[in-house]
């Protein structure tokens, strides 16, 4: 049997989820799953951070407008943990093409749109890794006791 980790994972609320007030509504979604909160902050994007969290797409004609939009408002960073949090926040998001995502999730119950889909959710443990360093300082995340974990989580999973 493989063993479960316990992982942390990088979020972007943009700015579609700022301008329509849904903040709270998806922090508090990721809390009542379980994920816990390691770092928050609000900040606004420059070329240098898209630049680099978009390298991937950075040669692609679509590129520009990503850009454009993620420079709109503030972003919402966020890094969550949790056993298999990477796997566990995609899910809890939805697939990127929110009109086709599944009732239930983020995008399938909250927007329509496949740039304008509210969140982002890191897609692999390197990757998390990668971007949470790109947008957190060592400072800025932070390690403690969940109380609620024996709730959330089963003892052996804890242990």
């Amino acid at each position: 049997m493989e063993s479960i980790q316990v992982e942390r994972s990088l979020v972007l609320l943009k700015p579609d989820a700022v301008q329509r007030g849904l903040l709270g509504a998806i922090i508090s979604r990721l809390e009542n799953k379980g994920l816990k909160l390691v770092g928050i902050k609000m900040m606004q994007l420059d070329d240098d951070i898209l630049a680099s969290h978009y390298s991937h797409l950075a040669d692609k004609p679509f590129f520009p407008e990503i850009a454009s939009f993620m420079r709109l408002t503030p972003v919402v960073a966020i890094c969550v943990e949790g056993l298999d949090g990477v796997d566990t926040l995609r899910r809890v998001c939805g697939i990127t093409l929110a009109r086709e995502a599944d009732p239930g999730t983020i995008r399938g119950d909250l927007a329509m749109s496949i740039q304008a889909n509210l969140i982002h959710a890191s897609d692999s443990v390197e990757t998390a890794q990668q971007e949470i360093e790109r947008f957190f300082t060592k400072e800025e995340l932070f390690d403690y006791t969940l109380v609620l974990s024996e709730y959330v989580y089963s003892r052996s999973e804890r242990a």
